[in-house]
């Protein structure tokens, strides 16, 4: 999903069944690209390739599992070495990088490769069996690699500036004299963790870009994504939902899901759609209940229903998810019971701030912090002078009375700041969907059709 952001910059790539003879591996990541898309959707179309090709045995001996982690490190130092050469990167003319967070499955092991604040999750056994961790420039190691290579970690960022210690692409803080690639400013170097599979222990496996980090913790998105395989075949609508909630939760940010099922996830309960049927229904009773109850004041708008129903005791909310996590349900009601409904309060997105403001104007700020965001984001260097000088002339404006409304601007005069839009773009950007029947996947994704490949495991999902 776009999200609140002017331009979507992620990525993901879905292989079921590799080529050179590895048709029982598969492989799957997830790119969140800054600064442009350039990066993130190269090493999409790309990375897969360089680590194939970096002539690795893919085996399962434990010499052949070095030899992968090998071909893997491999990979992603020539891709970063080979994107140097494009002209526009080269040149400057496009400065952007990108995060990679990549599972590489074999019939014997899961291959976990991090560079950057991606993350990947793995559910085990009902819990966290395992999760990446993040390269930010304030960690111990990366900070020294750092301080080695002539900078400084201000702010929690590179120079002050980048918020990932390791990415691919970012080549302007790949040019210090005398340090090889991984010695860096930023290092392209992945870590790599590798793990044997656990057979039916091993359930699924979360890929994301740090728009779902920022508001569900590795527990929150495993406990919610359980819970919704449970009530719900469809992993594609299981994408939808992690996506949404996080939005409701708050995130701003671009947001990426690839969720690859394994042979120990939940199968759907009747326990569990029983309980969801019931909280649906408690749900709609309680806004019918305040649509209701309203007065000679009229009908309240969403965002007071949220309130409400936000400050009781819901019995049976999704676990990670709570509340947010109905809010489109909440809103399908509110809509079907109100078609009259004011647009006011039907602002989406940042459900936390308009349950939790105290005052009725909670979209109102929610519309104008983002504006100042985009705002600062398009003038950059120059924010503070181009804002003075937009106020400068707004007030000249309003000096000249009403009648100079509707007149010719002066060519003279600082154009006004473009306008950011006041909700976040829909743009579905996620990998996952359908479910295996025997010995075939359904892979969908948001732009092509859906396609038929087969599948490694006969009883993965992907």
């Amino acid at each position: 999903m776009q999200g609140w952001r002017v331009e979507m910059e992620d990525a993901h790539t879905a292989v079921v069944g590799l080529p050179h003879g590895l048709a029982d591996w598969s492989f799957f990541a997830v790119y969140d690209g800054h600064a442009g898309s350039r990066v993130a959707n190269y090493c999409s179309g790309h990375l897969l390739e360089h680590i194939l090709s970096g002539g690795a045995d893919f085996g399962s001996s434990p010499c052949s599992v070095e030899g992968v982690k090998d071909g893997i490190r491999s990979g992603f130092l020539n891709i970063d070495e080979y994107m140097r050469s494009f002209s526009d990167l080269r040149q400057g003319l496009d400065r952007s990088g990108s995060t990679a967070v990549c599972v590489l499955l074999s019939p014997s092991h899961l291959y976990f490769i991090n560079c950057g604040d991606s993350r990947a999750v793995l559910c085990r056994d009902s819990s966290v069996g395992f999760s990446t961790q993040d390269h930010k420039p304030n960690l111990p190691r990366e900070k020294e690699r750092i301080q080695k290579a002539g900078g400084s970690v201000m702010i929690q960022r590179v120079n002050g500036s980048l918020a990932v210690s390791r990415a691919l692409g970012d080549y302007d803080y790949k040019c210090v004299d005398g340090k090889g690639p991984t010695e860096q400013l930023v290092s392209p170097e992945p870590e790599v963790c590798v793990l044997e599979r656990a057979g039916d222990g091993d359930e699924f496996i979360v890929l994301a870009c740090d728009g779902i980090w920022d508001v569900m913790s590795n527990e929150d998105v495993c406990e919610f994504v359980r819970s919704r395989l449970q009530v719900c075949e469809d992993l594609e609508k299981i994408c939808n939902a992690v996506v949404d909630t996080c939005l409701h939760k708050g995130s701003r940010d671009n947001m990426s899901v690839v969720l690859v099922c394994l042979p120990g996830a939940p199968k759907v309960s009747e326990e569990a759609l029983k309980k969801e049927e019931e909280l649906d229904k408690y749900l709609e009773t309680r806004v019918q209940d305040l649509l209701g109850s309203c007065g000679e004041s009229g009908l309240p708008d969403l965002v007071t229903v949220l309130r409400s129903i936000a400050s009781e005791n819901i019995p049976n909310l999704p676990p990670g998810g709570g509340l947010a996590s109905k809010r489109s349900v909440i809103e399908a009601i509110y809509n079907k019971l109100n078609p009259h409904r004011e647009e006011e309060g039907a602002c989406a997105g940042g459900e936390e701030e308009a349950v939790e403001s105290e005052e009725g104007g909670g979209c109102t700020a929610a519309h104008l912090l983002q504006a100042l965001r985009h705002f600062r984001i398009n003038h950059r260097g120059q924010y503070r002078s181009v804002l003075e000088d937009t106020l400068a002339s707004y007030r000249l404006h309003d000096a000249e009375g009403e009648d100079a409304e509707g007149g010719h601007q002066d060519e003279n005069r600082p154009a006004s700041p473009p306008s950011p839009p006041l909700s976040p773009t829909f743009t579905r950007h996620y990998g996952a969907g359908g479910r295996l029947r025997g010995d075939h996947a359904r892979h969908r994704q948001t732009t092509p059709p859906h396609a038929l490949t087969r599948s490694p495991f006969p009883n993965d999902r992907a």
